[in-house]
């Protein structure tokens, strides 16, 4: 090699073959023609610094799973030494994160909708947004299948989420200046969101928790009250509504209303206080779980100004039916539609 080449390092060790077509999946293979330069590396290091385009991490699951190739041979590990002098093929498989946000057919119970805005009531069990473990079957893929429009507005429109396995209420924005109008409205705490939600135990007969929430110290899962720097307001006023028994123990029909909307709010709140939801395993009573498979919580009234017309709008659902059942299990009878 000459001594004086003004070549860049990724020239130098760099080939890529043109002849190559797309492969089924529509991801071209990547050919390398190693040099000296590298003599001595590791694989993984080695080609994640030749194909930057792609994290380490889905590089090195490519060479276990077996979509890299030596020289010919299938790369035996992330490990594994080069020498300089080697051919390596990296055949791209496209991620699950990739398919993300396409429509699906996935039945929306659709309360209203007009060219602004789209209320829907979640069932328990959707997932809202595509993310780790969950890239298809969302409510996102639902809305783009419903209005394909949708694709040309920030995640399709979604200002704001519920929980998996909570049900009710949410409102998207079909514009974007709907979308826009609707997060300002909820930064500036008008937007009315109402729950219901069904408790161990029995608290005072109502009540303000005000008390700021951030990431779990030791469980970057789950949510916690927080005094650290990072953390969020989180207002909730409740309302015991009616009480009751289940496995011979008391529960409470809880009215629960947001000033503010930080992830896992009610349920970190209502068992900060010693009141975890029914169902509820990650914050609450575990040995409990059977009484009922999800977090007894339901986003029961919306009511927000429509960003278009500026008329204060509302809306209200029944219980779903599975949180019916268990009130009436508890003895608890489903107050009414006011």
């Amino acid at each position: 090699m000459p001594e004086n080449n003004a070549e860049t390092a990724t020239d130098l060790l760099l080939d890529h073959d043109s002849e190559f077509g797309d492969d089924e999946d529509g991801l071209a293979p990547i050919e390398l023609n190693l040099t000296s330069e590298v003599c001595g590396q590791r694989l993984d290091k080695v080609i994640s610094h030749l194909v930057p385009q792609f994290s380490r991490g889905r590089l090195q699951m490519w060479i276990t799973d077996g979509y890299v190739t030596v020289d010919g041979k299938v790369a035996k590990s992330t490990k594994d030494t080069v020498y300089g002098d080697e051919k390596i093929v990296i055949l791209p498989q496209a991620a699950p994160e990739d398919e993300a946000f396409k429509p699906e057919p996935i039945p929306l119970n659709i309360v209203y909708e007009d060219e602004h805005l789209i209320v829907i009531n979640k069932p328990a069990g959707l997932v809202v947004h595509p993310g780790n473990g969950n890239w298809s079957g969302t409510l996102l893929n639902g809305l783009l299948y419903h209005c394909p429009q949708l694709a040309g507005v920030p995640r399709a429109g979604i200002v704001h989420r519920l929980d998996k396995d909570t049900s009710g209420l949410m409102v998207v924005g079909k514009t974007l200046p709907a979308q826009t109008d609707l997060v300002r409205q909820l930064a500036a705490r008008t937007v009315k969101r109402e729950y219901f939600a069904l408790v161990w135990g029995t608290p005072r007969l109502n009540g303000t928790i005000d008390a700021s929430m951030g990431r779990h110290p030791k469980d970057r899962i789950k949510m916690a009250i927080s005094t650290n720097f990072s953390a969020k307001p989180a207002i909730t006023h409740y309302q015991v509504l009616a009480s009751g028994e289940l496995d011979r123990r008391p529960v409470s029909l809880v009215q629960c209303r947001l000033e503010t909307g930080r992830t896992h709010q009610i349920r970190v709140h209502m068992m900060s206080i010693g009141f975890s939801l029914v169902g509820d395993v990650m914050y609450g009573k575990q040995h409990l779980a059977s009484v009922f498979p999800r977090q007894a919580l339901q986003a029961r009234r919306l009511g927000l100004v429509h960003p278009a017309t500026g008329e204060q709008c509302e809306w209200l659902v029944p219980l779903a039916e599975d949180f019916a059942e268990l009130i009436a299990k508890a003895g608890i009878a489903e107050p009414e539609q006011v």
